[in-house]
């Protein structure tokens, strides 16, 4: 079997397999009798608020804004200045790709900066692992934050796992109980995926040692950072936004309006671990993760949590698609006048 097949293959799993969870999720919806699920859905759509809606898009696409400013930072200190324009076509290119190709939107992100303004692939996307790094740092401080704050609720949610929580039903405990198989599934697939991509890039970084040079200059960046206050106030400004967005959406449904600060930022946790699972956009891990914690943790009405789940994961994605398709005609068109 050629390599071409192969990865073809593995991406049809990847996507049979995201389609399988979306329905696991979806499905348990109970709908009443003459409605349909994406009836059920619509009609919680309709009682979202606008203005909480439009706030959380506005502080997405300021997030997206920091993140690019970000990026210069790093390039800045190793010859390749850019302008934010530039690294924030390249972000939203990056996000977009990252929705039909699980983790492919890295390199598109740093093969489009390289048409822009012909920053060295290999360079950009030793950045881009730094950024990764940082990234990674902040959610598992957040995940050990969430956990010693909320240790008590966190301990009630592992004792009724005896399953005699009184908002629940039976299609609720079966509901709960697949969301954690399925977070075991993901846990195992996600350290298969891993596994595989480290033998990948060894063998790949043996072939291309001038590619791994470019790599390790572009980690190394964030050591010579020239304003590293900067950087790190950057990094907390995503952070604060990616929260921010997740709370204001969450107070625009009647369900989880409710929901004080730190529930929102206990979701926030779960929606970000389900999003770094390496699947099309996160698709299908959301869903069935911060549907499960909604349920489980805050009592949200299972029908409720699934909707709520699937608009939100949706209108983030929606943000992505308007933001990157319109990044991507924009760098096509820029890149040909260049050529001219």
């Amino acid at each position: 079997m050629s390599t071409g097949l192969k990865k073809a293959m593995r991406y049809i799993g990847v996507f049979l397999f995201t389609g399988l969870l979306l329905w696991l999720a979806i499905a348990n919806i109970d709908v009443k009798e003459g409605e349909t699920i994406i009836g059920f859905i619509s009609k919680t759509w309709n009682t979202a608020s606008t203005p909480y809606l439009l706030l959380s898009a506005f502080i997405a696409i300021l997030s997206h804004y920091f993140r690019a400013v970000r990026w210069k930072l790093l390039l800045n200190p190793i010859g390749y200045p850019l302008k934010s324009t530039h690294s924030f076509m390249s972000v939203m290119v990056g996000y977009f790709i990252n929705l039909a190709i699980p983790r492919g939107g890295e390199l598109s992100r740093c093969y489009n900066l390289y048409k822009l303004n012909k920053t060295p692939v290999n360079i950009s996307f030793g950045t881009v692992i730094s950024e990764r790094i940082i990234d990674l740092f902040f959610l598992l401080a957040l995940i050990g934050a969430v956990f010693i704050i909320q240790l008590e609720t966190f301990l009630i949610f592992f004792t009724k796992l005896k399953f005699d929580h009184p908002t629940t039903d039976d299609s609720s405990t079966v509901f709960l109980l697949l969301s954690l198989s399925v977070l075991v599934i993901l846990a195992l697939l996600a350290l298969f995926l891993l596994k595989r991509r480290k033998s990948q890039l060894f063998r790949f970084t043996i072939k291309l040692k001038h590619f791994l040079i470019g790599i390790k200059s572009g980690v190394f960046s964030i050591l010579k950072l020239e304003k590293r206050g900067l950087f790190i106030l950057y990094s907390l400004l995503i952070w604060i936004c990616y929260y921010l967005m997740n709370y204001f959406v969450m107070q625009a449904f009647p369900s989880t309006s409710e929901l004080d600060l730190l529930s929102a930022l206990t979701i926030f946790v779960i929606g970000g671990i389900a999003l770094a699972i390496p699947l099309p956009g996160g698709a299908g891990s959301y869903h069935l993760l911060v549907s499960a914690g909604l349920t489980m943790i805050y009592a949200v009405a299972n029908d409720q949590a699934i909707a709520f789940s699937v608009i939100v994961h949706a209108w983030q994605t929606l943000i992505v698609i308007v933001l990157g398709v319109g990044s991507l005609i924009v760098s096509q068109a820029y890149y040909k006048s260049m050529r001219k």
